[in-house]
């Protein structure tokens, strides 16, 4: 039996991970500083432990005695030092820990457009965190860098927070509504984690992983509002009051709902470039449209 650390194990992507690692039967440890999720804990296969993934100390007590590391975790809010935390420096750790361990197999996701000369602290940081693993790799770390596009998924927090605002709000103001975006299904994110796990040949590869269909950030709210049967009438902002609208979500309490960040990534379109190798050659031939699940 495998024994698989899955970091951000308790998120999203990562309960659908779990679930895909359990039914082939790998031991799977997920760390939390939450109490245990309940989505994941109670798989036959699946160890939820306390610890915290920045501290050095519980990164390396959870790599030590593993087979290979996934490494989900990240933000998509913050200043420079928290990408710079989240983005840089953890993979960056866990390739030490990883090494000082002898755990040489690491999945590794990013995201598509990662570039270190990107417009937004979020692609430069996520380059940057690729950079510090493909250094590894010549002292034996055998890492898969994955670029999804936006993840859906019936339990996401995208489609899903667009779908929450329409059933209240009687227009939708956009900010970046042109964006555009190759939207990729959580299920078939899972299965290409799981099947780079097991294929030898995509060790020091990239990947992009995105869907069939291209959409406008605006096309995707309207399918939200279609999905839960509250459509709205979308409004484009010109880029000024885009800036605005970022500027005072960024500070609204709470989880922000867009930042001026975000809004510098969107000036890099979200969809696969065709320079590197896709989701099909991962074992996934046919992606899932995103209105196959949501209309």
């Amino acid at each position: 039996m495998k024994k698989i650390v899955v970091l951000g194990g308790s998120g999203f992507v990562g309960r659908h991970v779990c679930e895909a690692l359990n039914k082939l039967g790998w031991h799977v440890t997920v760390p939390t500083r939450r109490p245990p999720a309940r989505a994941v804990q109670t798989l036959p296969f699946i160890d939820v432990v306390k610890a915290a993934v920045h501290n050095d100390a519980d990164l390396n007590a959870i790599v030590k005695g593993h087979d290979a590391v996934i490494n989900l975790v990240a933000i998509l809010h913050g200043d420079a030092s928290a990408f710079e935390k989240v983005h840089h420096q953890l993979p960056l750790r866990i390739a030490q820990a990883c090494m000082a361990h002898q755990v040489h197999r690491l999945i590794h996701v990013s995201a598509l457009g990662a570039d270190l000369q990107g417009p937004s602290m979020y692609l430069r940081s996520k380059a940057q965190g690729e950079k510090a693993l493909q250094d590894f790799s010549a002292q034996g770390l055998q890492c898969t860098l994955l670029r999804p596009s936006v993840i859906f998924g019936l339990d996401d927090a995208f489609i899903n927070l667009f779908a929450k605002l329409q059933k209240w709000a009687p227009v939708m103001p956009l900010a970046g509504a042109h964006a555009q975006f190759q939207p990729i299904w959580v299920q078939d994110v899972a299965h290409a984690i799981v099947n780079a796990l097991q294929n030898p040949s995509t060790i020091n590869q990239t990947y992009e992983l995105c869907g069939p269909d291209i959409f406008t950030l605006k096309q995707l709210v309207e399918v939200a509002g279609i999905w839960t049967q509250h459509p709205r009438w979308v409004i484009p902002l010109p880029d000024a009051l885009a800036r605005i609208q970022a500027q005072v979500m960024q500070w609204l309490p709470g989880p922000p709902l867009m930042s001026q960040d975000n809004l510098d990534s969107m000036r890099v379109p979200n969809i696969a470039s065709g320079q590197l190798p896709n989701i099909t050659q991962l074992g996934v031939t046919h992606p899932t449209p995103l209105t196959s699940i949501f209309i």
